[in-house]
């Protein structure tokens, strides 16, 4: 009898068995690649549209239109209550799930949202001004007027809203247990806004004027009567990296005026360049503080 040739103590069987599920799982591997259904390919694809260039509507009268592609931007401010805090423009951005964003190549509701140092139009900070009236678009957009934001993420066919609700035991945002944001495919009062003008002694006057486009406003959500917030100093482990929380959450000074957290600009796109805005454009010189003190006193930049 011819001796066992793959050595003692191996039977050719579990070999034979060895052999074949080896192969299946290298055919199993191969059609899901040829498919795009490896999860490395789905993630891969996800991050694509969410990083993909859009182009942002330019304003024609300065105004926001309902259909209007914008960003949501907190103008940059100085954090005085702590030293370690995010510097410059942060727009409102997408933030999926980490273990959603590797097992699924579309962008899913709920999901959640942060603050991103990105001031290029991306698919994940760009968002649609949605009209609760399906007949308004295309009109102007006025202060008091209930509106909706809504997000594709790059994708062609998706749709969410911005939404907020009462924070509970259960449900609140990660870092301040405040009021938290999310996006949502469901359409309610729950995703519903409004526009208010920066000024508290002004703010009944200017009561059904238009929303200036690229100019520093209020959003504050209609169920809670509470604002869209942007804490800067309470940094984020995202998808993306380190960012800052969002909420919804009105933070008031000692004069009862919303604090810089509170302030938001519907940022429109640079009409002398695409897949751009218009904070790429140079300031004038009456809203360049640099510039004012340069002309004050024209040796403080270039001490002898």
């Amino acid at each position: 009898m011819a001796g066992n040739v793959y050595g003692p103590g191996v039977r050719m069987g579990n070999w034979n068995e060895d052999v074949y599920l080896e192969e299946e799982l290298m055919k199993d591997f191969l059609e899901k690649r040829d498919k795009g259904q490896l999860l490395i390919q789905r993630s891969r694809r996800l991050k694509e549209n969410l990083l993909r260039q859009m182009q942002l509507s330019v304003s024609q009268d300065g105004y926001i239109h309902f259909g209007d592609k914008v960003m949501l931007v907190n103008p940059d401010h100085p954090e005085v209550e702590t030293d370690l805090f995010l510097r410059g423009d942060l727009s409102l951005s997408v933030t999926p799930d980490e273990i959603k964003a590797l097992l699924s190549d579309e962008l899913e509701g709920p999901c959640g949202l942060s603050m991103a140092p990105a001031k290029i139009p991306l698919g994940r900070n760009t968002f649609v001004i949605l009209s609760v009236d399906r007949d308004a678009d295309g009109q102007v957009l006025r202060f008091g007027q209930n509106f909706r934001l809504g997000i594709t993420g790059g994708f062609e066919d998706k749709m969410l809203y911005l939404s907020s609700d009462h924070r509970t035991l259960l449900k609140s945002s990660k870092r301040s247990r405040l009021q938290e944001v999310y996006l949502t495919d469901e359409i309610s009062y729950l995703n519903c806004w409004q526009a208010a003008y920066l000024d508290p002694q002004l703010r009944l006057e200017y009561e059904g004027f238009p929303v200036p486009a690229n100019a520093k406003v209020l959003v504050t959500h209609c169920c809670t009567n509470r604002g869209l917030a942007a804490h800067r100093h309470l940094l984020l482990g995202t998808y993306f990296g380190k960012e800052a929380e969002v909420v919804a959450h009105t933070h008031l000074d000692s004069h009862r005026a919303e604090k810089a957290r509170n302030h938001w600009m519907l940022v429109t796109g640079n009409p002398r360049k695409d897949s751009s805005t218009v904070l790429d454009l140079p300031k004038p010189p009456a809203q360049d503080t640099q510039a004012l003190e340069q002309a004050a006193d024209p040796g403080c930049s270039n001490p002898p």
